[in-house]
């Protein structure tokens, strides 16, 4: 008799499942062996798919970054799938038995503590290593924090950047702020509550004074947005007692006018002072977005005017 079609062991007893939420019967059968990426709530237990509650029923283990935190979801469902760890400190060692099990036919269910997995947190090697060796890996979209941060900040949303967790050192963070402040596009970072007041100074120091929100425990029962400009929202989180998950979303940096012909003329003098016409005009075109020809004839102009200054003004 040939097993070709038997299942992984331990999925028979899901095999006919069905759960009720709401008005809503989930038929739980045997969801097909591979990797599922499933996304989970940010804090409202509410916000759960019923598609991920499926999967996570259906699913021969489920990989979690803490078991404590996952645990809490699968009760609300009474969801008895088992859980095995799955995160930064151990992935080294987890790692292979998962793909051990997606070896066997297993369907394993992939979640992070919170929101989207992948989404600054571990897993990305895990999806990596199941697709190089050929296993199925499939996505089950849900809550993500940076997006629905985004979408109550009342920024731009047409461009923005993820930018996850600046680090925790000081000199590091700003480091770090420095390259953020050159993309042109709205910025989602996390921030953890112990350091947000050090963060929003250090911000408002390398941003300058742009628009953000500060979007706190979303979804939760204590949720908080709160508006303001980086210099402002600095001020009123000096010396605060804060807690909670915290995103930030800041705005993008505003277009600079073109500058003047006389602060061009400024700015191209005194870098010939200092350089060459050909390095002026290129720091020049760096400091003010203009283009290159258009200050190199400039800057012929210039140089050709303090040639004339300069032999009118010699003795005869």
């Amino acid at each position: 008799m040939s097993n070709a079609h038997a299942s992984p062991p331990g999925r028979n007893d899901r095999a006919q499942r069905r759960y009720l939420l709401g008005s809503h019967p989930i038929d739980v059968g045997r969801i097909a062996p591979g990797l599922h990426i499933v996304a989970t709530p940010i804090g409202n237990l509410g916000d759960v798919t019923l598609r991920a509650l499926a999967t996570l029923a259906g699913a021969d283990l489920i990989a979690c970054e803490d078991t404590r935190v996952t645990c809490k979801l699968l009760q609300r469902y009474a969801i008895t799938t088992p859980l095995t760890p799955y995160h930064d400190h151990n992935a080294a060692t987890a790692r292979p038995k998962l793909l051990r099990r997606l070896a066997e036919g297993a369907a394993v269910a992939l979640v992070s503590d919170a929101g989207t997995p992948l989404v600054s947190d571990p897993g990305f090697k895990l999806v990596r290593a199941a697709q190089e060796a050929g296993y199925t890996v499939t996505a089950l979209p849900g809550a993500s924090a940076a997006l629905a941060a985004l979408s109550v900040a009342g920024l731009p949303t047409d461009q923005f950047f993820f930018a996850g967790f600046l680090p925790p050192k000081q000199a590091a963070r700003r480091a770090r702020i420095a390259e953020l402040a050159r993309i042109p596009a709205t910025l989602v970072l996390f921030e953890t509550a112990p350091r947000i007041a050090a963060t929003l100074a250090d911000l408002a120091s390398g941003l300058g004074d742009r628009e953000a929100a500060l979007c706190r425990e979303l979804t939760k029962i204590h949720e908080e947005i709160r508006r303001g400009n980086l210099m402002a929202l600095a001020r009123d989180y000096f010396g605060s007692e804060v807690r909670g998950e915290i995103v930030l979303v800041i705005a993008p940096p505003t277009a600079p006018g073109r500058p003047s012909a006389g602060d061009t003329d400024a700015l191209l003098r005194q870098a010939l002072t200092r350089v060459s016409l050909k390095d002026a005009v290129g720091e020049v075109a760096d400091a003010t977005g203009l283009p290159r020809r258009e200050l190199y004839q400039r800057a012929l102009a210039l140089a050709k005017d303090e040639s004339q200054g300069a032999n009118h003004a010699a003795p005869r």
